[in-house]
């Protein structure tokens, strides 16, 4: 089971149907990918729900600017079975400099700005725009 490509499944069909909120159950690499998307305005904000021990729930508030969704698109790129690196002169450039690719690097979960900054590259997990 892909819990990544889950997450952002469920990101992208709350979208589709103008949710204000959504919920998955927690992860390390979920809840690293709810706080770059607020970092870059993509969602409102996130909280973890631990009101159950066992099983942690990631609260997403999704960004809507007057009745848009500020995510347009949500892609995976690197999946379990076929795994997408890229050195950082080959991360693609995004629809008009609006949008962002999350990397997984050794410096951690961060943008393809920030892998730039730091000159680390790593796994593509997913674009946004």
């Amino acid at each position: 089971m892909d819990r990544i490509a889950d997450f952002l499944t469920v990101i992208r069909n709350a979208v589709r149907v103008s949710k204000r909120s959504v919920s998955y159950p927690q992860s390390r690499m979920c809840l690293s990918i709810a706080k770059i998307l607020k970092e870059e305005g993509f969602i409102r904000d996130y909280a973890v729900d631990a009101s159950d021990e066992k099983k942690p729930v990631l609260n997403l508030q999704l960004r809507y600017l007057n009745g848009e969704s500020a995510i347009h698109e949500l892609d995976r790129i690197s999946t379990s079975g076929c795994r997408r690196y890229s050195k950082l002169k080959n991360l693609k450039k995004h629809i008009g400099g609006l949008g962002i690719s999350i990397l997984t690097t050794s410096k951690g979960v961060i943008t393809d700005k920030q892998a730039k900054d730091l000159a680390v590259s790593g796994e593509v997990i997913c674009r946004v725009w």
